[in-house]
Parts: structure tokens; sequence; C-alpha cells
């Protein structure tokens, strides 16, 4: 047979009628005309159907039509009604269920980032042609899509990436259980106000049950001897953007600071694309969390959660109580 049963839908019924997927669809926004050309000539070659090309306006003066299964959006720079048709594109595509591909410059990525609360988007800072293609395959080989696959070479890449931070998520686990005074309690074992806070009494609880956090001077001194390195070596030789982040946020949060997408990218030392990567696994594995700017909704931050708060402060509670040097 040409065609394998998998690329066939079954109707509900006692006989089974073997019809042909069509390809996802998919619709294109952007500015630039060559760029809409690309990434249509892209979208095709990944086995999907382009149903739309439009400039960035469209999104805000368009009625409530389709989305489709997919949207690529590239806005580099933001102005206030591109603000607002982002954040609207977001909330229908978050309803629709579209998956969102979304290409900015990192001086726009902190506003674009503080559009995108819902509908799980990818966001990709200034990237290549090849960086759009692999967002495409991850998004095709995710669970319930329905063609392609990425090469090996792609596919063991992110696989590596998964596990190393899924290493990581452990260890701090395991830091954070190694002894029964350091447990780490649940927060539905707590009372929470009706502003969703825990109340005092919890407050307290936790605060005798976990270290505090080092001294982010300490911190700082780490990562400046880690960013070192890049001065005598090629500094992808000794890439760990998981742990670099999470130094940085570390210190951040000891120093009542709070930490931008941008600068925790900057942060990662790796390229912005790369570091979003990182930053949504780490993410699905409970060690980041996104907090709200409470003064300013289009902004948001990123927070080390409870999880890796614990599990930081144990690890540098015991790095001081074995004599190591900071």
């Amino acid at each position: 047979m040409a065609q394998t049963l998998a690329q066939f839908d079954y109707p509900v019924g006692d006989v089974a009628l073997l019809q042909p997927l069509s390809p996802p669809a998919v619709a294109i926004f952007s500015d630039r005309a060559y760029l809409r050309t690309e990434m249509a000539e892209d979208a095709a070659a990944a086995g999907l159907r382009v149903t739309r090309m439009a400039e960035l306006g469209a999104l805000l003066a368009e009625a409530e039509q389709p989305l489709g299964d997919m949207v690529l959006v590239d806005c580099p720079v933001l102005e206030g009604a591109d603000l607002a048709a982002l954040t609207r594109l977001d909330m229908r595509a978050a309803r629709a269920g579209t998956q969102l591909v979304v290409s900015t410059s990192i001086g726009s990525l902190d506003d674009v980032f503080g559009c995108l609360d819902q509908s799980e988007a990818h966001i990709l800072v200034s990237p290549s042609r090849a960086d759009r293609i692999i967002a495409l395959g991850r998004l095709l080989t995710t669970e319930g899509s329905r063609v392609r696959e990425l090469s090996d070479h792609d596919r063991m890449s992110l696989l590596r990436l998964t596990e190393q931070v899924s290493q990581i998520a452990l260890q701090l686990e395991s830091l954070s259980s190694a002894s029964p005074e350091s447990a780490v309690v649940k927060a539905s074992t707590f009372n929470f106000d009706g502003s969703g806070a825990r109340d005092p009494a919890s407050q307290r609880l936790v605060r005798k049950q976990r270290p505090a956090l080092p001294d982010p001077r300490h911190v700082r001194k780490i990562i400046r001897q880690r960013q070192m390195r890049a001065r005598f070596f090629e500094g992808e030789l000794f890439a760990d953007p998981a742990w670099d982040m999470l130094l940085d946020l570390t210190a951040a949060q000891a120093e009542h600071n709070r930490v931008s997408v941008t600068s925790l990218c900057i942060a990662s030392g790796v390229p912005p694309t790369t570091a979003l990567r990182w930053i949504s696994q780490m993410s699905e594995l409970g060690l980041l969390c996104r907090a709200e700017d409470q003064t300013d909704r289009r902004r948001a931050f990123i927070t080390l959660s409870d999880q890796a708060t614990h599990a930081m402060a144990h690890y540098f509670a015991e790095v001081v109580s074995e004599g190591l040097v900071i």
C-alpha cells in the first residue's frame, strides 16, 4: 500500500472508512514580506498547509475567524497595537488549542513574554531559519501531533536536553528531602487566605524547616568565576544553562530582586532561543515559576519554585557544613 494506516482517520462506527488526513493548517503573520515567504516555504517543507499570510495589523483588525492548527508570528519590534494583538492572539490560541510560535528580538522579549501567558507559546529570539524549522519539528512531534518527525540528530538533542533537566530536578528533589528535618511540606497542607497567600503560621513553619538562602555575594562570586572560563576556553565547552540560571535566580531571590526573562536568558550563557527551551523544560519540571508584575500586567518575571528554593538553600547549607570553598 502506498499509504500506511496511520495516515487515515477512522470514523466512529462498525465500518471504518479510510479517509486521508489533511495536513495541519498554519497561518503566518509578519510585516516583513520576504520573511512571510520564507516561513511559508519552511512550513510547507514540514508538511503544513499554509492557509493565510498577512501583516501583523491583520491580527488586530480581523474577526474571530478560525486560527487553524498552528500560527507563526514574527514581531521583532512591538508597538502598542501589536501588544494588544499578541495578547488577543494568545487568548484565542489557548481557547482553540492552536499551537503558537512567536519570533522576536532580545529587546522585545520581555514584552512578548508578558503577553503570552495562556497558550504555552514557543518563543524564538532572532531565530535563524534552522531554529524555526527545529521549532516546527518539535511542535509536530508533541503528543497529539499528526505528522512528521525530527531528524535523528535534532531528536537526540532534545532528548538530551530533557534528560539533563530531569536529572537536575531529581538531584534538587533529593537534596530537599535528604533528612526528616528538611522534608518538603506540600502547599495543600497549608491554609490560604482570600488572596491565595499562606497564613502567617504556615509561613513561620516553612522558614523553620528551610535554611536561609546563601549570602548573595557568595553566589555572585561563583557566577563570576564560571563566567571567567569563557575568557580562556570556548564558552560551549562548559555550557550548563540550567545550573547558571538556578544560581542567578538564587542570588536574585536572596537580594529580593526580580529577574526578567531577558535577564535570565543572558545569565544562562547560551543563545536566547536555547535558553527559552531550558526555561520551558525547567518550568514543566516544577523548578521555575512565572510571576506576574502586580503593577504592570504586561510584564512578567521568572522565579524559583518553592521546591527549587528549598533545594538550593539546602545545597548551599551542605556546602558550608562540609567546609567547601564558595
